[in-house]
């Protein structure tokens, strides 16, 4: 009996020994197998093609052996710069040498450059050429190096008086790397106005053909030698291909500025070689607009034939020299630009090289939720530690509007920018802004706010008018700003008498012809929301109305199909023009109210115009109203549906309308231009303000 017990409790000695080595067994493979699905998932993140065979992780390797150059790697990319200078002279990938067209100069594939003037002089185009270089930092897991150029009095008049800092940072595993630059202005430097702030790539021309920048704005492109080759049209930028390398694109027009996007949605744009027997993908990846001029809706150049690649950070287009970054003599500054992101893919050539769009878009979903990142070694650069947050809710109150009850501000844009008037903020390119929309009920959150003073500023789509909390905002490390709510009361004098369009700042709702048969880009001949990118629109206003001037009717006309998305000059021949004068025909049948009624204007765009304003009689008489010339957003030109909006407020005195029939004359006065006018956002006429409905 004992031996039986014995045997037993051997046997269970045993089992559990067998049991406990099992678990320990397969605790280790599990754990084994777990760090290879982490490593795994992770070049899945960074985009490492898993058709193909899984390279090792390497470390990080910087060289600088080769004098005059610097070679950073880790085994899925590797980058060649100049040393001290900054340039990128090659980005070699999945057995490419070099994705950079190295037919180039070296100074002309991959660079940093500004647009400055001295205040009073033109413009110069300059790229950073740096003169000290350094290892920040450097282990197995990163590198990052940087490239000076110092700015001293002997260089003034021929380089921009700022110091000038790019970073380029190279991380374990990643299938691309990041790029950073530092702008410093100390005391004493001269005065100085910046127009354009930018990263170039200029990618292999026969490699990289299709080129995409959103999921519907993608296509085959044509190259430099079709523009080269083809007939200039009147703007420009703008190209007709007479005689392309490929058939298909013999007719249309090519324009860079047909490509261009809002802030808010220029993320991630760039090019695929899908032709090539392993089809590679390069993309510009932006996780923040908070170092971008000019907040959320301003537009801006992405990528176009070349094949080039931009990252825009500051630029005066589609806006004009408002937006110019204007530092007076002895003005400090600092400011991080970036980092941006340089992603790299690959597919195997049984696969759909279009998928490698699909996986840029993850990977730029990626990078936006791991905004701000904690990797830049600048002291210049906010880890997401020391940063802030605002969160409060926006309602609106239209006393003429359901009886002035509180109104959600439904997908209002809300945002922080530098103090400054109300609508200052899509001016001002200084300073860093963050933003976001409002969700339905109006409450919103603005989260990784570098320290700082700030107003908080916002506009509600569906009203007309500009936002601003009437208190400075500060911002200190790690705080969280709680505001009550707040109440945007637009303007509004009165009740409304009739409206023309719909207050959101474009045009887009208005009537947009089709393009020239002879003047077409083919990608937007199937996507009406895009239309107005076509090119030479603005001329068929004259085809409209080769004689007499628009004329809308309140009542009977419709803005979608009988108001021109641009009040433009006319052609009058021999490169000479006319101005335009559009009529609003409206009816009072009770006569007018005593009292100043109030004609609200918003314009979407303006392009170097002169707007007057007569009501029931042009002739001789003076203008009611005249803005002055304004604009030079050139949104007509570049296929823009909006620009700089403007918001103007004018009094109509009773005496000057009549009971029955009265019409408005809108006059764009200035006319030696094609590309002169006005993109009208929405106008209403309010009646004096005692008459409440």
């Amino acid at each position: 009996m004992k031996r039986r017990v014995g045997e037993i409790v051997r046997k269970q000695v045993f089992l559990l020994w067998w049991f406990g080595m099992t678990v320990q067994f397969c605790f280790l493979l599990g754990a084994s197998l777990s760090y290879d699905t982490t490593s795994f998932s992770r070049r899945e993140l960074k985009g490492i093609n898993t058709s193909k065979p899984r390279p090792s992780i390497s470390a990080v390797k910087l060289n600088t052996e080769d004098h005059g150059h610097v070679v950073i790697e880790n085994g899925i990319v590797q980058i060649t710069l100049s040393s001290p200078e900054g340039y990128i002279l090659g980005i070699s990938y999945d057995g490419i040498d070099n994705v950079l067209e190295s037919r180039n100069e070296e100074q002309d594939r991959g660079y940093f450059d500004v647009v400055w003037n001295k205040p009073g002089n033109s413009s110069t185009f300059q790229r950073i050429h740096g003169t000290e270089f350094s290892v920040v930092s450097l282990d197995e897991n990163q590198v990052e190096i940087s490239f000076v150029r110092t700015w001293t009095p002997s260089l003034e008049g021929s380089n921009v008086p700022i110091n000038i800092d790019q970073r380029y940072v190279l991380r374990r595993g990643d299938s691309g790397f990041y790029s950073y630059t530092i702008f410093e202005r100390p005391e004493g430097f001269p005065a100085v106005e910046v127009d354009q702030i930018r990263n170039v790539f200029k990618l292999q021309e026969e490699r990289f053909v299709y080129m995409a920048i959103s999921d519907t704005r993608q296509r085959y492109m044509p190259t430099m030698k079709d523009r080269e080759t083809g007939q200039p049209l009147a703007y420009p930028e703008a190209v007709l291909l007479t005689n392309p390398s490929n058939e298909n694109f013999r007719g249309e027009v090519d324009d860079k500025y047909q490509y261009s996007c809002e802030n808010k949605d220029n993320k991630v744009h760039g090019w695929i070689s899908v032709d090539a027997e392993a089809p590679v993908g390069f993309w510009v990846i932006t996780p923040s607009n908070e170092f971008r001029n000019a907040g959320p809706i301003k537009q801006d150049l992405t990528s176009h034939v070349g094949p080039f690649a931009l990252s825009m950070f500051v630029s005066t287009h589609y806006a004009g020299k408002e937006v110019t970054m204007e530092f007076q003599e002895g003005e400090t500054y600092r400011k991080v630009f970036g980092p941006i992101f340089v992603y790299l893919n690959s597919v195997s050539s049984s696969e759909n090289p279009l998928t490698l769009w699909t996986d840029a878009t993850q990977q730029m979903s990626k990078e936006v939720k791991s905004w701000p990142y904690d990797f830049p070694r600048s002291q210049a650069y906010i880890p997401p530690t020391q940063r802030g947050s605002v969160a409060g809710r926006l309602l609106v109150q239209d006393w003429y509007i359901r009886g002035g009850r509180f109104l959600y501000a439904d997908s209002a844009y809300v945002g922080l920018a530098l103090p400054g008037a109300a609508g200052s903020w899509q001016r001002e390119s200084k300073g860093y802004q963050f933003w976001t929309q409002a969700n339905k009920k109006g409450y919103f959150v603005i989260n990784n706010v570098v320290p700082g003073e700030y107003n908080l500023f916002a506009w509600v789509p569906g009203f007309i008018g500009d936002y601003r909390y009437n208190a400075t905002i500060t911002i200190s490390p790690g705080s969280v700003v709680q505001l009550d709510s707040l109440v945007y009361n637009p303007p509004r004098s009165g009740s409304t008498v009739w409206e023309i369009g719909i207050p959101d700042r474009s045009a887009a709702e208005f009537y947009i012809p089709d393009p020239y048969p002879t003047l077409m880009n083919k990608l937007y001949n199937e996507q009406p929301k895009d239309k107005y990118r076509q090119y030479g629109l603005w001329e068929h206003y004259a085809d409209l109305y080769p004689n007499n001037d628009l004329v809308y009717t309140v009542g009977v006309s419709s803005y979608d199909q009988d108001w021109f998305y641009a009040h433009v000059t006319r052609s009058t021949g021999n490169t000479t023009y006319q101005a335009t004068t559009w009529q609003i025909r409206f009816n009072l049948p009770y006569g007018p109210f005593k009292g100043n009624y109030t004609l609200q204007l918003a314009s979407a765009a303006a392009a170097n115009s002169d707007l007057k304003i007569w009501i029931n009689g042009q002739g001789n008489a003076p203008a009611l109203f005249e803005t002055g010339k304004f604009g030079g957003d050139s949104a007509i030109a570049r296929h823009g549906i909006h620009g700089l909006y403007w918001l103007f407020s004018i009094d109509v005195p009773s005496d000057v309308l009549m009971k029955g029939n009265n019409t408005i004359y809108l006059q764009q006065s200035f006319a030696i231009s094609p590309f002169q006018g006005v993109m009208y956002d929405y106008i209403r006429l309010e009646r004096p303000p005692t008459l409440r409905t």
